[in-house]
């Protein structure tokens, strides 16, 4: 005689399943990244089945294209990725529709699926004025020299902007790239470093220069002085060639830590429709561990 279903083997009712979201981070050489675990852990304080892949052409079979990447990850029920480089400004093409921060900015780091549309967002540009406000809340700004014109440069510029910086100047390998960034965010392009770290309060790296597998600084370091500020973007390490000798010479430092937190809070927010903690994310962050 049939009998019922095993009330111990009872489907799990609708309303106590966690909901289910899904997101990864596209770009090269991001294994050591600290974002997965900042988001997956603010998920799961939110009551989220929260997962977060990391999707790098380099380490997948294959060696997908970007555009590939993305198309996956939507057909797969993506909520969204987060992008990296050498993808910020690429992506662009790829996409429906851009926030108003990226399309000033002029890159991509964020990426929602929603309605059958791809959405791109810049949550650098806030996160690293975030970082700058509160990590160097009285450091003058009438004059910085930024180091690097790629998408991290163009948000990192603006988010100067932002902040008060009067007098902008713009260092790039490419002086096209230099002079075309400076003209969207009414700076300047210079070609002589020693010149404009004189005229510098603060010098900022946005390039990946520091990096584990970019080792060395964008600027020769006998240009900075103590009563320079300096910014970096990297993370890992966090302690950069660049902050090691500024810190050595008395200037005051602000690492890429901030930065990381503050976008990564925003993309989840722009993920999951809910308000993080952003303290608990930093709180996260602080307990991963440095591998280099």
């Amino acid at each position: 005689m049939a009998t019922g279903p095993d009330q111990n083997c009872a489907p799990i009712a609708p309303e106590t399943r966690l909901r289910q979201v899904r997101v990864g981070l596209a770009g090269r050489g991001i294994q050591l990244s600290r974002t997965p675990a900042m988001h997956i852990a603010e998920g799961r304080a939110h009551g989220l089945d929260y997962r977060y892949d990391l999707l790098d052409p380099d380490a997948m079979e294959g060696a997908p294209s970007l555009r590939q990447i993305i198309e996956t990850a939507e057909a797969e029920g993506f909520a969204g990725l987060n992008v990296t480089f050498p993808f910020k400004r690429e992506v662009i093409a790829l996409l429906d529709d851009l926030s108003s921060a990226a399309q000033k900015v002029g890159a991509v780091n964020t990426v929602v699926f929603a309605n059958g549309k791809r959405r791109g967002h810049n949550t650098d540009f806030w996160g690293f004025a975030e970082s700058l406000r509160r990590g160097l809340p009285d450091a003058p700004r009438a004059c910085a020299l930024l180091l690097g014109a790629g998408g991290a440069g163009g948000a990192v510029a603006h988010a100067l902007r932002d902040v008060g910086v009067a007098d902008l100047m713009i260092f790039d390998q490419s002086a096209e790239a230099a002079g075309n960034l400076a003209d969207a965010v009414g700076g300047r392009a210079v070609s002589d470093l020693e010149a404009a770290a004189r005229m510098a309060d603060g010098i900022v790296n946005a390039t990946p220069m520091g990096m584990a597998k970019l080792p060395g600084t964008a600027i020769d370091t006998a240009l900075l002085a103590p009563r320079h500020w300096v910014a970096d973007i990297v993370y890992f390490p966090r302690e950069t060639a660049l902050l090691a000798h500024a810190r050595a010479k008395g200037c005051r430092v602000l690492d890429g830590s901030g930065m990381a937190v503050f976008q990564a809070v925003r993309a989840f927010e722009l993920f999951t429709g809910l308000q993080p903690d952003a303290a608990r994310m930093r709180a996260t962050f602080e307990t991963l561990n440095e591998t280099n």
